[in-house]
Order: structure tokens, then C-alpha cells, then sequence
């Protein structure tokens, strides 16, 4: 912890997307190492002006700029003078940008394209973008806009000095729109859960977690890689049972199969096949690097990707339970 304080003394931040659940979180961890400044950098006025009056004492190092990565002249004029770009702003929801595909294309590509721009032409060290990983083995639209926001960021740029990473994450435990929140509020109402089938498997991640993997990118990258944390295999309706021993204590509790929804799959993927050729593998990560390094060890896995369907550990309900508590929602 003093090694990140130490990194983010009297910088100045950027965090596009800064009033989502991901980015207030973000925030918050930022807050407690002093930096210089932070700009969150969002367009919804109403969570600007909530998150401005709860966090009213950090007054002094906190600056509300209203704007869309979509428009490059708003994000011009946040990123002035700023040393890091965390870009946490997106479509996230696979149905809503399967209905609404183009606006995920605006969003996730566009505001790609904007960002680099901005940060190349304002010198900005430094870039970490948020990914996910359905933008490996993409089959719905949110999960092909990430995966070109991936190569528009970390694409061939000798030219600048400003350092691109990104940070991949499968289901981060009670983000706005994920499964725990969703199981939580139908226990809430006494209605059904719904599951998609009960071998659907995800990796997940606590907040906690995320963040230590976006810190280590910061302060590790040296550009252009990608930067995956391990992360334990959680079937959904072990999940969902969980949930249901711990909120109602009711072993008979109705929980409905409801097919898979457009754009869904049946497990995920954090590192293809092909990027496990060019990655290097630790105890806690993968860091994938661009073609062409030369010298890198292909990882001896004893999988040939390493997706949720193809790792024989899952969690205990145990564990489950033991990583909901940490998260709060037990």
C-alpha cells in the first residue's frame, strides 16, 4: 500500500465513466492514496451531483466534469494536465447493446478512438482501460465493441509517449447490472430466480480484487498489454442456492431455467488459446503481450484457454459464501 501511495503522490487522474458502480468504487480507493487531483468525468448530472455531495470533504481534490467519451472535445478539455486516464466508461449490458448495437459501437469504439486521441494529443503518461471477458471468443455486440476498444487502444503507436494497458475482469461481485444484485432484488420481491441453465459457469471477482489488479497494470504496464487476474469458476445455480439458503432458508424456494437470452453464453473466456502463445504466466496473472515480443515463454498450461467450462475447480458453496460476506452482500 505505501508502494501505491508513493506511485499516485501529487498525480493528477482522470476517470471516464467515474459515477458508475465501478468507477465510484475506483474513486474511493484513489481518494484513500492523497493524489493531487481526480476528475470524474461521467454524463449523468444526477449521479454527479449525489457522488459531489456524498464525497463533500474531499472537496478539495475532487473536480465534477460533465461529458461524454463520445464527444472528443469534452474529453480535450477534462484531460488537460492530467498523468493517468482510467477509462472505466462503456456499454455494459449484453441485451441492451444487442438492442441497441450502433450506440454500443458510438460508446465502446468511438469513445476508444476519442480517448487515444485526447490522450496523445495532451501527453498523457499514462492509460488503463477497463475490458471484460466476453471480448475474447466475442459472440455478442457488447463483447465485439470491447474487443475492438482492445485493439484501438493497445494498436502499433511508436509515435507517442503515452503508455496504453488494459485490464480484463470476468463478473466483478456487485457492479451495477451483474447477477448478485439481480438474484438479491428478486429475493427481495419473493419472486422466482431466474437461471439461464444450470451449468453456466463464470469467473468472479470482488471489487477488492479488481482493484488490485488495475493498480499492478498501472504501475507494472509498459504498454500495450493486457492484464488478467486469476480468478475462481462459480456455477451460476450453485450461486443462486447460495443466495437463497442464506436470504430465505427456504430449501424448496422456486428457481426458473430460462434459456439463454441473445447474445448469451454457457461459460466465459479470459485468455484465447491464441493470446496464451504470447503471455506470461504468474501465480496470481496472465499478461498478454503484442505480436512480435520476442523471448516470451509460452505458458505450459494444461488447458488450451482458459475459460470457465475448461477449469475443473469450482467453488464450494462455501467459498461462495465466504466471497459474498467479503463483498458485502451476506
Amino acid at each position: 500500500m505505501s508502494k501505491i501511495s508513493n506511485y499516485f503522490k501529487n498525480k493528477s487522474i482522470l476517470i471516464t465513466g467515474g459515477t458508475g458502480s465501478f468507477g465510484e468504487y475506483l474513486l474511493g480507493k484513489l481518494l484513500t492514496f492523497k493524489p493531487k487531483k481526480i476528475i470524474v468525468f461521467s454524463r449523468d448530472e444526477l449521479k454527479q451531483f449525489n457522488l459531489k455531495n456524498k464525497l463533500r470533504i474531499y472537496s478539495e481534490r475532487l473536480e465534477f466534469r460533465i461529458g461524454d467519451v463520445r464527444s472528443m472535445n469534452s474529453l480535450l478539455a477534462a484531460s488537460r494536465g492530467v498523468d493517468i486516464i482510467y477509462h472505466a466508461a462503456a456499454m455494459k449490458q449484453v441485451p441492451i447493446s444487442e438492442e441497441n448495437p450502433i450506440e454500443a459501437v458510438y460508446t465502446n469504439i468511438n469513445g476508444a478512438y476519442n480517448l487515444k486521441e485526447v490522450a496523445i494529443r495532451n501527453r498523457i503518461p499514462k492509460v488503463v482501460a477497463i475490458s471484460t471477458d466476453k471480448a475474447v471468443r466475442s459472440v455478442n455486440v457488447m463483447g465485439m465493441t470491447k474487443a475492438i476498444q482492445e485493439r484501438i487502444l493497445l494498436s502499433n503507436h511508436e509515435l507517442t509517449e503515452t503508455i496504453f494497458v488494459c485490464v480484463r475482469f470476468g463478473n466483478v461481485v456487485g457492479s451495477r447490472g451483474s447477477v448478485v444484485p439481480l438474484f438479491k432484488e428478486k429475493l427481495e420481491k419473493k419472486e422466482p430466480i431466474p437461471i439461464t441453465d444450470p451449468n453456466m459457469t463464470r469467473f468472479l471477482i470482488t471489487l477488492e480484487d479488481a482493484m488490485d489488479l488495475i493498480f499492478t497494470a498501472t504501475m507494472e504496464g509498459k504498454g500495450r498489454e493486457i492484464f488478467v487476474k486469476k480468478m475462481p469458476v462459480c456455477n451460476i445455480s450453485d450461486l443462486a442456492q447460495v443466495l437463497i439458503e442464506e436470504n430465505t432458508h427456504d430449501k424448496n424456494y422456486p428457481i426458473e431455467t430460462v434459456g439463454l437470452r441473445q447474445g448469451e453464453q454457457l461459460y466465459e473466456t479470459l485468455v484465447s488459446e491464441e493470446e496464451l502463445r504470447r503471455a506470461k504466466e504468474s501465480q496470481k496473472y496472465f499478461i498478454i503481450y503484442p505480436y512480435g515480443i520476442s523471448g516470451l515463454p509460452q505458458v505450459r498450461s494444461k488447458i488450451k484457454e482458459y475459460r470457465t467450462d475448461l477449469i475443473s475447480k469450482r467453488m464450494s458453496k462455501k467459498e461462495i459464501k465466504e466471497l459474498l460476506k467479503e463483498s458485502g452482500y451476506l
